[in-house]
């Protein structure tokens, strides 16, 4: 296994931070890793004079900052997966994770990276980007012992749950279906929230137009009970939707505050990090990346990456960051933030392990990340796919 290295981030033509200005561009819809993008033409806003003002406390970025260093590969839990797509752990510091294609649901030991297969989702499609993707524990695991699922079926994309008894995985029980589906743009990204509600990410199917339809499943986050019910206080009385116009968010991680962030895919020009907000609209297919939003009701994204350096998957918070797992990328992006708005990103092991998926806090403090270069898209090396215990580099 070659070493990891770290490299910073380049000039903001590659990443910008909201609050430089990009112009959105709609361009044909294309697959999710598709690495056809192309460098954004950034201009920046400049700032005005202000009066001389008495020295202010430092920001939470300005205080973080000087407490970073690199990020650093500190081992290899397991090896040998195949196309690993969902990670989230067991109260007893176990770990589940989802094989896309295999179907299977496996329980990782994170000391000697055992796997134990718990199950096989039968129900589940594999094709292309489609099969079994997302799994979340249930916040109440020690009393109902059960784990949610996202996969897709011949019909739709569905979120399923299903008990787990030892080590065998019970009968999948279907709380959503009628997601719409495609090979390609699935969403399927599961996490529950500080107020019990489970969030589901989905892709628009390849039909833009569904992101912006209130009435469909596509191209949006939805919000939930553990038994698929609408919650009383959702944005819009009866609705799953949480929010709409997304391509293919697969990322959802919340932060120290509670507010849910969103990765998403753009189509060939910009990729994006969202704050998201209930009831937001987030413009895709309107615009892609950041656009021109003055006087309407859609929101900016907070960082846009060109696709080249992204195709953003997992996405994780810890130590007062969001860290991207990007799989066309090949790398790990690192964005502080400072109260509601991301900071300036840095990016690691950029072309070093491949293909990155997913990536998770530990319950220990490290990041678990994720390789996927055995999807049909990757090159792998030997022993791929693997999961890497990764430090967050707060010192």
């Amino acid at each position: 296994m070659r070493p990891p290295r770290t490299r910073r981030l380049r000039p903001l033509s590659t990443a910008v931070v909201l609050g430089v200005l990009g112009t959105g561009s709609l361009v044909a819809c294309g697959s999710d890793d598709v690495d056809t993008g192309t460098e954004p033409t950034v201009t920046a806003s400049s700032s005005q004079d202000e009066p001389e003002e008495q020295p202010s406390a430092p920001s939470s970025s300005e205080t973080l900052s000087g407490r970073l260093g690199p990020m650093e590969v500190t081992g290899t839990v397991t090896e040998d997966l195949e196309a690993p797509w969902g990670l989230d752990f067991l109260p007893d510091g176990d770990a589940v994770l989802t094989e896309r294609d295999t179907r299977r649901v496996l329980r990782i030991d994170p000391d000697t990276g055992e796997q134990t297969e718990l199950g096989v989702v039968a129900a589940a499609a594999p094709n292309g980007e489609a099969g079994l993707l997302g799994v979340a524990v249930s916040p109440d695991f020690r009393r109902d012992r059960t784990l949610f699922l996202y996969y897709t079926t011949g019909e739709d994309n569905r979120v399923a749950r299903a008990t787990l008894d030892g080590d065998t995985l019970g009968e999948p029980e279907t709380i959503l279906d009628g997601i719409p589906l495609n090979s390609y743009h699935d969403g399927g990204r599961l996490a529950f929230g500080p107020d019990g509600m489970l969030y589901v990410s989905t892709g628009d199917a390849g039909n833009p137009d569904l992101a912006q339809d209130p009435d469909s499943l596509a191209g949006k986050v939805l919000r939930m009970t553990a038994d698929g019910e609408v919650p009383r206080d959702n944005p819009t009385r009866g609705s799953l939707v949480y929010t709409l116009g997304h391509r293919n968010v697969q990322g959802l991680a919340f932060d120290d505050d509670d507010t849910l962030w969103a990765s998403e895919f753009g189509d060939q020009t910009y990729d994006e990090l969202n704050r998201l907000e209930p009831g937001g609209n987030f413009a895709w297919p309107i615009n892609e990346g950041q656009g021109d939003v003055q006087g309407g009701d859609l929101i900016n994204p907070q960082v846009v990456w060109s696709t080249d350096d992204a195709s953003p998957s997992g996405l994780a918070y810890a130590d007062g960051m969001l860290f991207v797992a990007a799989l066309g990328g090949e790398r790990v992006w690192r964005v502080p933030l400072d109260g509601d708005r991301a900071g300036e990103p840095q990016d690691f092991f950029t072309d070093t392990y491949g293909r990155i998926r997913e990536i998770k806090p530990a319950p220990d403090g490290d990041l678990w990340v994720i390789t996927n270069n055995t999807d049909t898209r990757g090159e792998p090396r030997a022993g791929d796919d693997r999961i890497l215990r990764v430090s967050t580099g707060v010192e």
